[in-house]
């Protein structure tokens, strides 16, 4: 399948400083939506067909987070090198295709796949700005579709799957709710957090974990289902109730009230992701606009045998693929 530009360069427009999705996107609470976007993203028929069969993002769920990140913030952050890291994003998926349980065909850059990926980060801020940050306008929402819109130039492939208006990605958003989404193993596989592993780059002991994984997991599966779209609750089975409403409400502004007072004193660079901080200290002066992006710490490298994998994004396949934790040849870091 094809995934010819239908954007030209001229086009493209990069977000900046001014923009909302500056100010939520890198924001690293934004990481309480991260269950909710995986599995809404797996509950389309041809994404989860194509996680099912080609990923192993299971076998190493805590590295390929932490790795992935890096290049899809930067197609917001990375400023006039954002259509490059776009670029790059889309040619992850190039070969990434098959034949689902059906008998149907799927392709990674299937426009309608490829997009509804992008819809989900889109409404996963929308969810996270509404929930966990103090709330969102009218305007706001019409704001950030516009600028989901320029996101979306960023990857050089077809528009056609993009809503005109904000009026009609609500209905987009409903019609795929209620008509499209599916239970799949993909996604019951998201939502399995009781066998999460240990977070090894967190300061969290590691005997410690056995205990706070069901607390953990129990917390981040609620949270989930209640950004769930009330559709999407009925498909995979999920009761939420009068009480569960109020709870999550209150939860949602607990955790906004903590968090502001929190910003206050933790200092910027631990609240942002590290390529929203480097555009920060862009936009401020305070680095050459052409610095280096930054780069996942090596420790979150893909596994050794898909070291030179085209599906991946890894700034050492340079280097020779030692173990994550050792130290990478020819350099002084131990990351």
């Amino acid at each position: 399948m094809s995934s010819q530009s239908s954007v030209a360069p001229e086009e493209m427009f990069p977000l900046g400083p001014d923009s909302l999705t500056w100010k939520y996107f890198g924001d690293n609470r934004i990481f309480l939506t991260a269950p909710w976007s995986g599995a809404m993203q797996n509950m389309h028929p041809k994404l989860g067909a194509a996680v099912e069969e080609h990923s192993r993002f299971f076998d190493e769920r805590w590295q390929r987070l932490n790795r992935s990140t890096y290049p899809i913030a930067g197609v917001v952050y990375d400023g006039d090198r954002a259509p490059q890291t776009g670029a790059e994003v889309r040619d992850y998926h190039r070969d990434i295709k098959g034949v689902d349980r059906n008998g149907k065909r799927y392709h990674a850059l299937d426009p309608d796949v490829f997009y509804w990926a992008h819809a989900t980060f889109f409404m996963g801020i929308v969810n996270f700005a509404e929930h966990f940050a103090g709330g969102l306008s009218e305007a706001d929402k019409r704001q950030l579709f516009d600028e989901h819109v320029d996101w979306y130039r960023m990857y050089g492939v077809s528009m056609r799957p993009v809503p005109t208006s904000w009026e009609d990605f609500q209905e987009y958003w409903e019609d795929m709710c209620r008509n499209v989404l599916e239970d799949n193993k993909a996604t019951r596989d998201v939502l399995d957090l009781g066998s999460l592993d240990h977070p090894f780059f967190l300061p969290i002991p590691e005997a410690a974990w056995p205990a706070l994984r069901p607390v953990v997991a129990t917390v981040y599966t609620w949270l989930t289902v209640g950004m769930f779209d009330e559709p999407v609750r009925r498909r995979m089975g999920y009761r939420w109730t009068i009480a569960d409403r109020i709870a999550f409400k209150g939860v949602a502004a607990a955790t906004t009230i903590t968090s502001s007072i929190a910003m206050r004193f933790v200092p910027e660079r631990l609240m942002l992701h590290p390529r929203a901080m480097a555009a920060l200290d862009r936009a401020r002066g305070k680095t050459p606009t052409d610095a280096p992006l930054p780069q996942t710490p090596r420790m979150f490298a893909p596994p050794v045998d898909e070291w030179d994998s085209p599906r991946h994004y890894n700034p050492y396949r340079a280097e020779c693929p030692v173990g994550r934790f050792q130290r990478p040849i020819g350099t002084g870091s131990s990351n």
